[in-house]
């Protein structure tokens, strides 16, 4: 059976020229979970949408997580029973950084348990919502394999990444990984 794949955006979504939205898409399987409301972000209303998304797409699950979405994963997978089969996790953002939405509540502190499931966290150098030291803590907790795509910002549509062919390699990648671990 083929595994499900959830998008995961940050707060105010991902627009038309974010590559989470290029892949949906180009894979109309793919499936943004949906929020209440994009611009307040609560994380228990996150959390629950989550629950609710991954017990109706089941444990063979893909989250492709960016931003707010890979703290909402965080927070999940620290307090669910329920199990994905991996996360591709893009661009943490640091909740004690001042550029952290003022709309974006629960979050902090930042969940990190490490995650039962395999995970890469790709993350950019200058991003300007986590330092480095942030990505990095991130990493170390949540037990990421962690790649640096070089300096290109917050990896989002202000990063001019059009479908972003090297973030689709590494959820390939771990994709092919993850089903050999499997047999």
């Amino acid at each position: 059976m083929a595994a499900k794949v959830l998008i995961l955006p940050g707060i105010n979504g991902s627009g038309p020229a974010h590559w989470q939205t290029f892949w949906e898409k180009t894979h109309p399987e793919f499936r943004r979970v949906e929020e209440r409301d994009w611009g307040r972000a609560l994380c228990e209303e996150w959390v629950a949408a989550l629950e609710a998304a991954v017990r109706e797409a089941g444990p063979e699950t893909i989250l492709v997580a960016h931003s707010l979405g890979c703290l909402q994963v965080a927070h999940w997978a620290a307090r669910t029973k329920l199990t994905v089969r991996s996360a591709l996790l893009v661009a943490p953002p640091d909740p004690k950084r001042k550029v952290f939405p003022k709309t974006a509540i629960g979050f902090a502190p930042v969940a990190k348990k490490k995650l039962d499931f395999p995970n890469i966290l790709a993350a950019s150098s200058n991003d300007p919502y986590a330092a480095p030291a942030f990505t990095r803590e991130c990493a170390r907790a949540w037990g990421s394999r962690l790649i640096w795509f070089g300096p290109k910002g917050h990896l989002n549509a202000d990063s001019r990444l059009g479908n972003w062919p090297p973030g689709f390699r590494q959820l390939q990648t771990l994709m092919k990984e993850d089903i050999l671990s499997h047999d």
